[in-house]
């Protein structure tokens, strides 16, 4: 369903760029219902150029032209970015962030805006694969927002992927999971097409393959709702190529890496957010 109101960006870089783009392309909302605020002259000529929006170099302008804000900078740049908004930012706000490390009683009543107004805000945890429409996405209501925030919210994100809610208490495990995750899986291509190159295949071929064929093995849990293992046991034949591949993993402590990856980003998650 179309959404009445304007939609604001605060930061014009990719991340935001992909969001105006997929609500764009869902059928959200209209290019001119979009209005994104960046200090950077490049940032807005490009943001401009690639949804068709308006663009502003005042964040005060951004809040005063849009009821939704979506807070897309980075961690260091937060404090310069809402200089001169807390004076314009009201009730009918409602402030979505995909900043990484900020807490929503970071951003709600009393954090980054300041405590005169109990605006509503929800925090987002993104990842990059947003910018090809194929995100995984969570997010969790800061104290004041409300089940339309939260259903708003999961419109917006599903523009560009999935996007689930969650407590706020398992948002560090999200970001060691899904926002970290896919520099785990690059990592996993590279090194299935390192060995497709070993074994004699073209780069390029081996590369393609292996991307393919993580994609692949991705839809198939997605679409069947199948366990992981069972779909690795229909790949498994009894002495075949596979198992002994997998043998090779368990030895090596793939999957015993992988976890801890997850768990190591996850405790890094919770220090940032201190």
């Amino acid at each position: 369903m179309p959404l009445k109101q304007t939609v604001g960006f605060l930061g014009a870089g990719k991340m935001a760029t992909a969001l105006a783009q997929g609500m764009v392309r869902a059928g959200l909302v209209k290019p001119r219902q979009i209005v994104a605020g960046d200090v950077s002259p490049a940032a807005r000529k490009a943001f401009a150029r690639e949804v068709g929006a308006k663009t502003v170099a005042s964040n005060e302008e951004v809040f005063k032209r849009a009821t939704v804000i979506i807070l897309a900078v980075k961690p260091h740049q937060v404090e310069t970015v809402i200089k001169g908004v807390k004076d314009v930012v009201s009730r009918k706000h409602l402030v979505i962030s995909i900043v990484a490390g900020l807490t929503s009683c970071g951003i709600a009543q009393g954090g980054i805006f300041g405590s005169k107004t109990p605006y509503r805000c929800v925090r987002v945890m993104p990842n990059t694969p947003a910018l090809v429409g194929a995100g995984a996405a969570a997010f969790c209501r800061g104290p004041n927002a409300t089940a339309s925030d939260a259903k708003l919210t999961a419109q917006i994100l599903g523009a560009v992927g999935v996007a689930v809610e969650v407590p706020e208490a398992q948002m560090d495990a999200v970001t060691g999971l899904s926002g970290s995750g896919p520099a785990y899986g690059f990592q996993i291509i590279e090194a299935l097409s390192d060995g497709g190159v070993a074994a004699g295949l073209p780069r390029d071929l081996a590369t393609r393959l292996a991307a393919q064929t993580m994609l692949g093995a991705a839809r198939m849990v997605l679409d069947t709702g199948m366990h992981p293992g069972a779909l690795k046991d229909m790949v498994t034949s009894p002495g075949g190529t596979t198992i002994a591949g997998l043998r090779e993993l368990e030895v090596a402590g793939v999957r015993g890496a992988l976890m801890e990856a997850v768990g190591v980003a996850a405790a890094r998650s919770r220090e940032m957010t201190q």
